[in-house]
């Protein structure tokens, strides 16, 4: 059993939550995920780890409520426990030898793309972080990033908080003034993604991306999360979950996205449900 012991909303729909996992970890890079389930007998969902501490033992999960699991897991509080916390899984960020590097963050994506930032600057990197969000009321984690970010820019869909756009109004616009960068590494939003590599493909500019697809037991053997990268068939459990965003089928990932998107609306409603029975 795994102890939350800290929770915290970050907006209506994103909650961060810190879980003691001592194994976990020990082990943890930036860039690499766990996989948990809320109940004994629950669905496996994969979660990105968001920051980790070696010494208090704890890893921290930010994700948001979009499913019956991740509607489970919001009505746990800190004290309570889940029965499975596995990981850490996936390659880690390969920051190695990167000296200028920008970050391109959409939404919850956010989440992933800090600790990411945050290794780049530890590592005495030039970090540049674009982060974007649908509007004000949504947006996360600014402060932490940034304390990381050597050029910082916030963008809103609707224009109601920092520059009005999505993330690829200012990426282009340093692009074009003939700034350049050893690699763009974006998170976020799979149609978020697909045109930040659209951008810096222009620009001939190496592109990571970090996909997180349908996923079940994180070892290679379901099959539920592959991709095709460069024309041939990856697992983004094993082989990612980051790979060269120039060669991603973009349109595929996003149609193999939708296909439980109904299932995951019933699911959520029915755990919804679920505790407005226990309270009346």
């Amino acid at each position: 059993m795994y102890q939350i012991v800290a929770k915290q909303a970050l907006n209506p729909t994103v909650t961060k939550m810190e879980i003691l996992a001592p194994f976990v970890a020990k082990k943890a890079l930036p860039g690499q995920f766990i996989i948990l389930r809320v109940t004994d007998d629950g669905e496996r969902i994969p979660l990105t780890i968001a920051d980790y501490d070696r010494e208090k033992g704890t890893i921290t999960i930010i994700f948001q409520i979009v499913g019956g699991t991740t509607e489970l897991l919001n009505h746990k509080n800190a004290g309570e426990f889940i029965p499975d916390f596995v990981g850490p899984l996936g390659k880690p960020t390969h920051t190695a030898g990167l000296k200028k590097v920008c970050v391109v963050g959409g939404g919850v994506g956010c989440a992933i793309a800090l600790p990411v930032a945050k290794a780049l600057h530890a590592q005495g990197a030039e970090v540049t972080s674009i982060i974007g969000f649908r509007n004000k009321d949504l947006v996360i984690l600014e402060e932490e990033f940034k304390a990381c970010s050597d050029n910082f820019y916030m963008m809103t869909d609707d224009g109601s908080y920092g520059g009005q756009g999505n993330v690829c109004v200012p990426l282009k616009e340093i692009l074009e003034s003939g700034e350049r960068f050893d690699e763009v590494i974006t998170i976020g939003p799979l149609i978020m993604m697909k045109f930040v590599c659209a951008t810096t493909k222009e620009y001939g500019v190496k592109t990571i991306a970090s996909m997180n697809p349908i996923m079940i037991d994180g070892t290679g053997m379901c099959g539920g999360c592959r991709l095709t990268v460069g024309g041939k068939m990856k697992f983004a459990c094993v082989d990612g979950p980051e790979f060269d965003g120039h060669e991603i089928d973009f349109d595929e990932a996003m149609s193999r996205s939708r296909a439980y998107t109904d299932f995951e609306t019933r699911e959520r409603e029915a755990a919804c449900n679920l505790f407005k029975k226990e309270v009346e």
